[in-house]
């Protein structure tokens, strides 16, 4: 067996990130302005102010600007409500971001789904997956679809194989599978529940961890060859894979750290600058058939 290939995300991320800094660049220099992703965070996770910070980073990096709307811990889902809004109306906002996870009072999907289409660049809202499971024009969670293009840039085609995603989120596990099965994989999409997860795995193409518990997904559960996409990122730097078994027998597998992660802020800009020029993320395969 041919040895593994690993699917940098680092470098797969900056080439799209470079892409972003050269269309906002003539953009810029043809007087169309430049845009703007509104951040949003409520609360005081340590966590969570980290990532804003890189995505506020990020925005600079690539010529784009960001609007950091911090609010206090003790924020109601209507005052929440009111500032997605706000956002919602101005039109210097081109994508709005409502960073995960919201405090315990507030009702997250009833704030998710206060956003408007147009700029639920983050693909969170109910409207956004619907629109994903008909194969219609939205924009995507940005991890699932930062996987997508990780595995068409190394030219990898999903079509026919059987992908194993583990994990059920409404932004990870459901729109990943809905993806795969847009791009003609056969998907089966496993959770907590599922009974003989470990036999249902080894019978995988392609495997996906996305579950949220730190190397869940044993290496000896995975078949030779496999595909190994890992989107889990838990304490000590490790995935929800045991990676650092299983890539030795795979085909092609995501590093952890600097596999899916980088993908998912890089995704996110795309999306900002979609939304920016107009217009929707590009379907992901216009000519898949509905049989």
């Amino acid at each position: 067996m041919k040895s593994s290939i690993l699917l940098d995300g680092k470098a797969i991320s900056e080439k799209i990130r470079n892409r972003i800094q050269e269309t906002l660049a003539k953009a810029k220099a043809e007087g169309k302005g430049i845009p703007t992703l509104a951040t949003i965070l409520v609360g005081n996770n340590p966590a969570s102010e980290t990532y804003v910070n890189m995505k506020v980073k990020a925005c600079e990096k690539v010529g784009m600007n960001s609007r950091y709307i911090r609010l206090k811990e003790e924020t109601t889902t209507e005052e929440l409500l009111t500032e997605i809004r706000k956002l919602n109306t101005d039109p210097s906002i081109n994508g709005i971001l409502l960073q995960h996870p919201v405090p315990h009072q507030i009702d997250e999907r009833k704030a998710f789904d206060e956003i408007a289409l147009e700029k639920d660049v983050d693909g969170v809202t109910t409207i956004s997956f619907g629109k994903l499971s008909m194969d219609s024009e939205a924009y995507f969670p940005c991890t699932p679809y930062g996987m997508v293009l990780l595995l068409q840039e190394y030219g990898i085609d999903v079509t026919g194989k059987h992908a194993v995603v583990v994990g059920r989120s409404p932004i990870l596990g459901k729109p990943m599978a809905i993806m795969l099965t847009n791009l003609n994989a056969t998907v089966t999409l496993c959770h907590s529940k599922t009974k003989n997860l470990p036999e249902l795995v080894k019978q995988a193409d392609i495997v996906i961890g996305a579950v949220g518990k730190p190397e869940f997904i044993q290496a000896d559960w995975i078949k030779d060859g496999a595909i190994i996409l890992d989107a889990g990122y838990n304490v000590g730097n490790v995935g929800d894979i045991e990676i650092s078994k299983a890539k030795d027998k795979s085909s092609y597998y995501t590093p952890v750290p600097g596999g899916v992660g980088p993908m998912t802020i890089s995704v996110l800009l795309l999306q900002t600058m979609y939304s920016f020029l107009g217009q929707f993320s590009p379907k992901l395969d216009s000519h898949a058939s509905n049989r």
